[in-house]
């Protein structure tokens, strides 16, 4: 019993540094924990994914050049539950090996459409009673975490070409502009990164996440 206060003392002391050191070997003792199996992880199969609820939000991407960025949204797209992903000007599309690599095949359990041109996709999507939102920096954005994300309502997040961003006629038709808030020099997140925050940012503000 002394021993076991000893080693808890140990760690709250540790913990309590300005520096959180902490004593991970024996820290990992009291908690015992272990990593998971991939047959322990509860994963769904591509067919029960399509059939799962998704939440309100489309994602377009506009001219991102890099297939392997394409793949890194499929995926993220379908941990988050992403109703569909639109594919634009030059992005690429599967099947592709480089997407492949990256979605590791939620390029086949998200779906997904081809349109060349984003204008008329938008006017379309907004006739069906979509918010607009272009990820973009702009005069007007809104910082991601002051953004009201309504549940009731149906998004499209745009994304757009890793140098140029998204174009400043999407810009122009958007409901509104959201930007990820950044503290250091370059103020710039590789495409698929910014979109994986933000998707995230959507799916856990929605009901489908309480």
């Amino acid at each position: 019993m002394l021993l076991y206060v000893s080693k808890v003392l140990k760690i709250s002391l540790l913990i309590g540094f300005e520096n959180q050191i902490y004593d991970s070997e024996l820290f990992c003792e009291f908690c015992q924990m272990k990593k998971l199996k991939l047959e322990e992880l509860g994963r769904i199969s591509v067919e029960e994914f399509k059939e799962t609820e998704k939440i309100p939000v489309i994602v377009i991407l506009d001219d991102v050049r890099s297939a392997y960025n394409v793949g890194s949204v499929f995926r993220t797209a379908d941990a988050f539950l992403i109703q569909k992903i639109y594919l634009c000007g030059i992005t690429g599309t599967p099947p592709n090996r480089e997407i492949r690599k990256t979605a590791l095949g939620a390029d086949e359990s998200v779906e997904w459409e081809y349109v060349k041109d984003i204008i008329p996709l938008i006017h379309s999507l907004k006739s069906e009673h979509y918010k607009m939102i272009s990820v973009e920096q702009t005069d007007g954005s809104i910082s991601l975490p002051d953004f009201k994300i309504n549940p009731d309502e149906k998004y499209v997040l745009i994304f757009g070409n890793e140098v140029e961003g998204v174009n400043q006629q999407s810009v122009d038709l958007s409901d509104y502009c959201i930007e990820i808030p950044q503290q250091g020099t370059k103020h710039s997140l590789n495409v698929s990164v910014c979109a994986g925050i933000v998707m995230w940012e959507f799916f856990r503000k929605t009901a489908l996440t309480a």
